[in-house]
This record gives C-alpha cells, structure tokens and sequence, in this order.
C-alpha cells in the first residue's frame, strides 16, 4: 500500500502544478486586451454563426474555469470571466467551447464515441473505487471471492481510464478548430493568437496529466491483482 499512497501523491503534486500553471497563464493573458473589443460571448456567439450553428446558446455560468459545452440542452457554458472580458484568454477559451459545439453539429466521431460512454462511466466511477476496496478486504480475510471483486473494480477503472484517452483527441480537436477560426477570421492579431494557443496548451495538458495518471492507477491495480493470484 505504500507504493499506492506514493503513487497517489505524485499524481496529486503533478496534476497540482499543471492546475496552477494554467490557472497562471489564464490570469496573465487576461490582461493582453484584444484589439477589436470584442467579449467571450460575442466571439462564441459570432463562431457558432459562421458555422451556421443556430440551436446553441450561449450562456454566463458562476466559478472560475467552469468553461464547457453541454450537448443535452446544447448551451455554451462560458464563466463570468471569459463571457464579460475582452482579452486573449476569454478569446481563447469561448472559441475552444464553441469547439465543441462544432464538433456535435458536425458528428465528430470521438466526440460521439465519448458521448455513448457517458452512461457506463457514471456507473464506474461510482463504483470501482469500493468495488477495488471491497475486493482487497475480502481477499485479505481469504475470502476466494476477494480476487473476483478486486477485478470486478478494476474493469470498473478502466472503463474511466478509457474515457479520460477518448477525452484527449476530443479537446486538442476543439482548440484546434478554435485556433484556426481565430486565425481565419482574423479576431486576433498575431500576439493575441500566440497567447491563446499558450492558453489553450495548458488547458489540454491538465486532460492528459488526468489521463496518464489513470492510467498509472490502472497498471498499479492490474499489478497487484497479478501479484496476488501468484
């Protein structure tokens, strides 16, 4: 169990730091003001109609990075932040939701593909942690039913280690289609664009400091099973 209290706290301090680093590059590029004045919601709402995108609203949300796209009622969720402030961050980020807004009209694969999974990982992440916790209690006392539940929690984990590197092409896809129409349409200039990409770079990074973590979880427990069936 140390090996997993070690592992645990090295997940912990790097994803920390990625946090903090993009919580640092969000405040120092919302002080680089773009030069057409425009807001967040006036760049999602101007993308969503050079998409030809009609059914999606946008709409202003409470908390700080608490950006996202909802497919149910199909609403850009922008932060007070990013859908009042007129700079290179909140460019950045309401282009990024509108992203994904882009890839649902348009039926992006990954982004259905993650969309089908959404059910069953609700399921397992509720469960798996005490479905792995109930499964080394049992084997612990010998019970033979111990190693059958410590694996029944470990496919539960994996289904969310799944979704975490199905999540990864679908965020660099959004940034990507959010940089190039802030190019194309020219909403930045050359300096506002390179500080978001610098944005939207720290953003990405933060999904797969998640994914690698998972991962590393995944291939822990995996180990333990083995080493406990030998």
């Amino acid at each position: 169990m140390i090996a997993y209290y070690i592992l645990t706290g090295a997940i912990y301090l790097i994803s920390s730091i990625v946090s903090n680093k993009l919580k640092s590059k969000f405040k120092h590029y919302s002080k680089v003001s773009l030069q057409n004045g425009m807001s967040g919601k006036e760049i999602a709402e101007k993308m969503l109609a050079d998409h030809g995108i009609t059914d999606v609203k946008v709409i202003s949300v409470s908390g700080q990075l608490t950006d996202h796209y909802n497919p149910v009622n199909k609403t850009v969720n922008l932060s007070e932040v990013v859908y009042h402030e007129r700079n290179a961050a909140a460019a950045a980020v309401s282009a990024h939701e509108v992203g994904h807004a882009v890839q649902h009209a348009q039926a992006y694969s990954w982004l259905t593909m993650r969309s089908k999974i959404v059910p069953a990982v609700q399921i397992s992440s509720k469960l798996s942690n005490m479905v792995i916790m109930a499964g080394l209690v049992l084997s612990a006392t010998g019970s033979v039913l111990g190693n059958n539940i410590f694996l029944l929690g470990i496919a539960l984990f994996a289904v969310t280690t799944l979704f975490t590197f199905i999540t990864l092409p679908v965020e660099y896809d959004a940034s990507n289609r959010a940089l190039a129409w802030l190019e194309n349409k020219r909403i930045v200039t050359q300096q506002e664009l390179v500080g978001s990409k610098d944005a939207l770079k720290w953003a990405a990074r933060t999904y797969l400091v998640a994914a690698l973590a998972s991962l590393a979880q995944l291939i822990y427990f995996i180990l333990m099973f083995l080493n406990r069936r030998n």
